[in-house]
């Protein structure tokens, strides 16, 4: 098995290092290497702003979870029924898993 391993990873750095022998050779104009920057640069500050938000809410949920006694996992998942409206889906699949264990005894 170790041998598998390593055999992987002489694949992978062999791919890795033979990747600059398919890398393209094309060059930027002043103009697209500007509107490029611009968008990583972008593209950099958005991501930032959301993993901002996301731990913010991460850190609300965890202290109105525990303020009233509830589960962080389950104060998520109804935001994200809300986010998405698909309440029935939710209901539906929660109403098969109950008809399954109440066939198979599982419920009492």
């Amino acid at each position: 098995m170790l041998d598998f391993f390593h055999d992987v990873r002489y694949k992978t750095s062999n791919i890795t290092l033979n990747r600059s022998f398919f890398m393209s050779d094309r060059t930027y104009g002043a103009e697209e290497k500007a509107k490029l920057e611009r968008l990583v640069q972008e593209g950099v500050t958005v991501l930032q702003e959301i993993e901002d938000l996301n731990m913010g809410l991460k850190d609300t949920v965890k202290a109105v979870a525990e303020e009233l006694d509830i589960k962080p996992g389950l104060i998520n998942k109804a935001i994200k029924i809300a986010l998405k409206r698909d309440w029935d889906k939710v209901a539906d699949a929660h109403d098969d898993l109950e008809t399954l264990v109440a066939t198979v005894g599982v419920d009492k």
